[in-house]
Order: C-alpha cells, then structure tokens, then sequence
C-alpha cells in the first residue's frame, strides 16, 4: 500500500511539474514553450537580413538595383556570403596572400579588378581545388581551355595551378571575351556558362544586356554572387567578419631556383635547397610528380619558402 502510494505521488509531481513547464513563459516572454523543457536550449538568436546598397558596381558597370528582380537576386547571394561562413572567411583570409599577385596582372592586361572576385567565386582562391567536371585550379580551367591560353598541362606540370601564369592566361580569355560581347558581365557570364551560351541567348532572346536575359539559373545567380563576394570581402566588419590582419595568410618569403634541365628526383632536390619534398610541392602546385622530365629544356623557376612565421 506505502508503495503505491509513494509511486501515485511521484506520477503526479512530475504530472504538475511537466504542465508548470509547458504553460510557462520566461521571464521576458521571448521564450517559446518548447524551448522551457529544456534547460540546456536557450532562446533562438536574433539574426538581421545583411544590408543592400542603393547603388553598385561590378566590373565598373551599373548594377541596376532599382529593379526588383535585380535587388532581389543580389539580396539572395548577399546573405547566402553572410552566413557561407567558411568559405567566406577563408577568402578573406587567402586575398592577403593571392590579391597581392593578381591585382597588377589585371592592371597590366586592362582587366577590371572586380575580376579577383571570380576568382574567389571559382575557386575560393585555392590553388589545388578541382571541379566534379574536372577545372582545376585559381581561375577553374578545363584542360583544353588551359591549353587554349597558353598553359602547360601534362602528368608532370600542371600550370593551371601557378598563380601568376593562370592569371595571364584568365586575363587572355577574358580580353578576347569582351572583344567579342561588349559588357564586361556579359564576359563573366560568359566563363561560367560558356562563350556558346552567352551568344545563343543573345540572339535567341534578341538582347545585349545582361539583365534582360534569362540565363540558367547557375550563371544568373554568378554574377550576383561575385558582386556579393565583393561587397562582403570589401567590408567584411559590416557583415560580421572579425578577421584581424595578423590572422589573415601571407605568402612566404621566397627564393627562386631557375631551373633548365631535368630533376630526376625532387624529393633529393629539395634536400640539396635546404628544403623538403613537401614544401616545394604545396609552394609549386604546379609540379604533379616526384620529377620534372623536361626534355623541351624549357626554363622554370622553383620557389623555395621561408616557413618562419613573422
């Protein structure tokens, strides 16, 4: 009998206990009733829309916000860059080390330097980062597309994945891509969805401007993205970035070994530099094997970096 009754009093205290906890309200009433049944969940954050500019420019031509398709297609990417974490912060982080070397290649090819943002769009500014339709590198280069302008690309070498030469060479194909459509988003639509594309949408569509065509949804939406990475990485404390300076990578200090001949053995290259196999390999992404057969006697400069951390 004391057993019983002890096992009704404790069914009904954590009967009452459980309605006092699903009535309630917090202190402040902000608090929805789920969230009081347990403790350990706080009340849900309080997150703002990031801000629009009124005006904007991308490749030094007029975004036209004043529509509400173009405001609303560029809000998207705004705050899908905000809370794209990640990825936003290690752009961040990379344009100290990478900006640094394709600004005054853009400059020198008359390339407007918006165009460093496509690279953050393509690639995150990553040297190695391959696509699932196989691009490789900075500027995303297809094989043929690399060969095209320029670039070396075998089992050994790989310059997709050289910084300065794959910048010369987007800059190539971006110049003889505004020969050809005019606009400079029009050239940008172009590199993500083909210069074909752009032409056939043109003509079917009877348009020149970029905001009066339908693209797919893919190339519609990188425009807006790139001009969101802009606004994002040009002033990241408004949109919440903290990202000090001695935070930020830097590019080592280097030496450069010319080489003209071939290496049977980098691994014992390096040894003989004073370096190791591994950072000449991340320091030149450009060389994919353990050797560099070179039998074209062709010239090539092998950074060796410094490491220590200043």
């Amino acid at each position: 009998m004391k057993r019983t009754l002890i096992f009704f009093g404790a069914s009904a205290f954590v009967t009452i206990l459980f309605y006092t906890l699903t009535s309630s309200k917090g202190a402040d009433g902000d608090c929805t009733d789920e969230t009081l049944l347990m403790d350990s969940v706080a009340c849900p954050q309080h997150v703002t829309t990031p801000m629009v500019p009124e005006r904007y420019e991308l490749f030094g031509e007029k975004m036209p916000l004043e529509r509400l398709d173009v405001y609303e297609s560029f809000d998207r990417e705004i705050v899908s860059n905000t809370f794209g974490h990640t990825n936003t912060i290690l752009a961040i982080k990379r344009s100290r080390k990478y900006f640094p070397i394709i600004e005054p290649i853009l400059k020198e090819n008359g390339i407007p330097d918006d165009f460093k943002y496509l690279a953050v769009a393509e690639s995150v500014l990553s040297a190695t980062v391959r696509s699932g339709k196989d691009a490789v590198g900075f500027w995303q280069f297809l094989e043929a597309t690399g060969k095209e302008n320029g670039l070396e690309i075998n089992d050994e070498v790989d310059e997709r994945c050289d910084v300065i030469k794959s910048t010369k060479a987007a800059c190539k194909m971006l110049r003889k891509s505004y020969e050809s459509l005019g606009s400079w988003a029009l050239v940008a639509a172009a590199y993500n969805g083909g210069q074909a594309r752009a032409h056939k949408n043109m003509s079917r569509q009877q348009q020149n401007y970029f905001y009066d065509i339908l693209w797919t949804e893919e190339t519609a939406r990188y425009i807006f993205r790139i001009a969101a990475i802009k606004l994002i990485m040009s002033n990241p404390g408004v949109f919440g970035f903290d990202v000090k300076e001695s935070d930020c990578y830097r590019m080592p200090n280097m030496r450069k070994i010319t080489v003209d001949g071939t290496i049977e053995d980098i691994a014992q290259f390096a040894l003989d530099n004073e370096t190791t196999y591994k950072s000449i390999r991340e320091y030149n992404p450009w060389l994919r094997q353990n050797k560099l057969t070179n039998i074209r006697k062709k010239t090539y400069e092998i950074l060796i970096p410094d490491l220590t951390r200043r």
